[in-house]
This record gives structure tokens, C-alpha cells and sequence, in this order.
């Protein structure tokens, strides 16, 4: 689990497995959108909500301790569309932050996994995004855009994931 979008994860509490539904609906649109969503869920979208449109996830695990936070973090894997989905909030659960290593995923018109480190900084650069910074972790590489909320992962030079997110208070509003 590569996931920063603002430090959602913080401790793990309870896992289930579940087994995959047979008329599972998946997405069709893989179309990043930084602080706004990711094809046809947005940020705020309730937990409820993305069910009805995906079904129930593969797996899915509460992540935080709402002591330490002050908010909780629930955890959805989707393997069919290799997207995680987190939800945040204690009133009503939304979305929050997604994470893809779907290869069909584009952001602003460019195959996102296709994008070597320098073209992935340059298009976020060119978006308006200033505030990057870069941390390398045990041969990883992080590639941060602050103001994007938005992270990029490589192993060596190949992107292995995307995290984007927005902020979001116990009450399940956006910050």
C-alpha cells in the first residue's frame, strides 16, 4: 500500500475479505482529476453512493484510530479496476482519496502510467501545481505535489502508483 493523500492511513484495525459480486459494475472512465475526483466519483461522494455505482469492494479494512486522528479512514479495494478507495469522515463517510495502478488511467489527456518522473512534474507543473517535493524511501521514490494533494510512486524508473485526495472533516465535508 503506497497511499500518502495526506497521511490517511494511520492504523489498521479490522479486515474483511469479501467475495466478488457476479454482476460487479465497474468503471469505465480512469480519468485522474486532482482535487476533484477520479472519472465518474468525485471527492464527497458518500461511501453509500460509490457502493450503489461499484457494488462492494473485494476487500475492505477500517484504517484509523479515531483517538489519535479525531476523524476515521475506511479503506475499499477494487481489483477489477486496481483502485483503492478511501473514505473519510465520523457523521458520513466520503470519498476522500483514491489510489490506481490502473494502467488505463490519463490525467489531462496523457496515460498517466506511460509518464516517466520528468513529464509527470513538467505536466503538473504546467496545471498550475508548484509545490513539489520528492522523497526516496527503501529504493522508492515519491514524487509529491503539495497543492495537488496528488502523489506519484517509482520503483526505479517506472510509475507504480497515483494517490490523489482532498481533505475532509469528521463531518464528512470537504476542507
Amino acid at each position: 500500500m503506497k497511499i500518502n493523500c495526506g497521511q490517511v492511513l494511520q492504523v489498521r484495525r479490522k479486515a474483511v475479505l469479501l467475495s466478488p459480486e457476479t454482476n460487479r459494475k465497474d468503471m469505465k472512465d480512469f480519468t485522474i482529476k486532482p482535487l476533484k475526483g477520479y472519472g465518474e466519483i468525485p471527492f464527497g461522494m458518500t461511501l453509500d453512493e460509490a457502493v450503489k455505482l461499484l457494488n462492494m469492494p473485494n476487500f475492505y479494512e477500517e484504517l484509523s484510530d479515531m483517538e489519535e486522528t479525531g476523524n476515521r479512514s475506511i479503506f475499499y479495494e477494487y481489483d477489477s479496476i486496481a483502485t483503492n478507495i478511501y473514505f473519510e469522515g465520523i457523521t458520513k463517510s466520503v470519498v476522500a482519496c483514491f489510489e490506481t495502478e490502473n494502467k488505463a488511467a490519463t490525467l489531462y489527456g496523457k496515460k498517466v502510467f506511460d509518464l516517466t518522473k520528468e513529464e509527470a512534474i513538467q505536466l503538473m507543473k504546467a496545471q498550475g501545481f508548484k509545490e513539489l517535493e520528492e522523497e526516496d524511501e527503501d529504493g522508492e521514490l515519491r514524487v509529491s505535489f503539495e497543492d495537488a494533494l496528488m502523489d506519484f510512486f517509482f520503483e526505479g524508473d517506472e510509475m507504480t502508483a497515483v494517490s490523489w485526495g482532498v481533505l475532509v472533516d469528521e463531518q464528512g465535508e470537504m476542507i
